[in-house]
């Protein structure tokens, strides 16, 4: 098997190590694990890709490169041109901090799985929920790094991946616990915490210029029974399938109501 990974934190992030052991892990002993993660930060940035600019590439040793771009842009890098051959699994993460709820929409991890389904390729965003149960562990990873190899390879051999048009890729977060206080893996939608906006937090430098911090909302508020966040705070690896077609089809039949009679 050939595994890609990425991240959005960064290739020097310790997230990354952490995905590198789950994919070698999972690829096993005649499989390859390639990384092709940004040069710097890319948290937030969703599924940007950067088209009206090139991206430097730097090749840093056998199988791993950084390149100066969005979670998005190491995919298509890896896929279309830096990769040897053809990739089985896009992995992404393990992002450092959850990508439940509202963070799923403006997540930069989870915009590389994005791509990879575009592509066609099967992929996979894994995330770590940090809180009290985990933040101050000498691995605060140790929940993605003792569980993520078996949830990889149980979605690989098991879960669906079909659709004639868009794929289905998996969102993936780990609680925030201990590894041996894992309830297991729970199947469930994307959340709504409610108070889950971004917003912003303007200061005033020494200069008198005015510059804006945009700023996240508490991560500690759980969402309804089913969800995501409930599941991690409850102790459960949530596993939610997503593909990329963002119709509301439900509102389908009353637009049309709305839009028969124009004209």
């Amino acid at each position: 098997m050939r595994i890609l990974i990425t991240n959005d934190d960064g290739i020097g992030a310790p997230g990354l190590a952490t995905l590198h052991e789950i994919a070698c892990n999972v690829a096993g002993a005649d499989g390859e694990v390639w990384t092709v993660a940004p040069a710097f930060e890319q948290s937030g940035v969703g599924h940007c890709i950067n088209y009206i600019k090139p991206s430097m590439i730097s090749k840093l040793e056998a199988r791993r490169f950084a390149l100066e771009g969005s979670p998005a842009d190491c995919v298509l890098a890896g896929l279309g041109y830096l990769v040897d051959g053809p990739v089985d699994l896009v992995l992404s993460g393990v992002n450092r901090g959850n990508n439940a709820g509202e963070n799923t929409v403006y997540s930069g991890t989870v915009g590389a799985a994005m791509e990879a389904a575009l592509q066609g390729v099967r992929g996979i965003a894994l995330s770590q929920f940090y809180g009290p149960g985990n933040v101050d562990l000498d691995d605060p990873f140790e929940a993605a790094a003792t569980h993520g190899a078996a949830c990889v390879t149980r979605l690989m051999e098991d879960a669906p991946w079909g659709g004639d048009d868009y794929k289905l890729f998996y969102n993936v977060n780990f609680p925030p616990v201990a590894a041996g206080k894992v309830r297991g893996l729970a199947a469930v939608a994307q959340g709504y915490r409610g108070d889950g906006r971004m917003g912003v937090s303007p200061q005033t430098a020494p200069s008198g210029r005015e510059y804006l911090w945009i700023r996240g909302s508490a991560q500690g508020e759980t969402t309804q029974d089913g969800t995501d966040v409930r599941a991690n705070l409850d102790g459960w690896v949530s596993v939610t399938p997503m593909r990329c077609d963002l119709t509301c089809r439900a509102a389908l039949g009353d637009l049309q109501g709305v839009l028969d009679d124009y004209g």
